[in-house]
């Protein structure tokens, strides 16, 4: 699920989470039991027992939203301006083929911004901005499809095997 505003739930989606953890807080107090509070909620026993350990220790303070988890470590401006040396292509950054992949991206971000982000980070960063993995839209002229189906009957099955 792509979530809109880079990344996390949306400011009505937290509301009502925090709504839901609310009522139950009212609950608490009344001395209901965990199972017949995420019944009624539909939320599931082991969140509202989580919740009840939560209101216990901080009362229903300890219930509120607390925010985002994480700010971007990039700003706008600075995926803005990232933006635009992928728009130059791999080859203006040194690389020979026109191909950019995560740890690509993640090199041009270090050398560029001075910050380091991980693979996986750099693809969630990408994805939290609308970016998606893509695939060519036609194949290679240099393609050889004779080669490709007796590869596909002779070496294959041997592989498999």
């Amino acid at each position: 699920m792509r979530y809109p505003q880079g990344g996390g739930l949306t400011a009505e989606r937290q509301q009502f989470r925090e709504e839901l953890r609310l009522k139950a807080a009212e609950r608490f107090a009344l001395g209901e039991a965990s199972s017949v509070i995420a019944k009624d909620l539909r939320v599931s026993v082991r969140s509202v027992q989580r919740w009840r350990q939560m209101w216990d220790e901080g009362g229903p303070r300890a219930l509120r939203s607390q925010g985002p988890a994480s700010l971007p470590r990039l700003s706008q401006k600075q995926f803005t301006q990232l933006e635009a040396e992928l728009a130059k292509g791999p080859a203006a950054h040194g690389w020979e083929d026109q191909r950019w992949t995560l740890s690509r991206v993640k090199t041009v971000i270090g050398r560029r911004f001075h910050l380091t982000y991980t693979v996986q980070g750099v693809r969630k960063l990408l994805v939290r901005n609308g970016w998606s993995c893509q695939v060519p839209a036609r194949r290679a002229v240099e393609r050889d499809d004779d080669a490709v189906a007796g590869w596909a009957k002779e070496v294959w099955p041997r592989a498999e095997g």
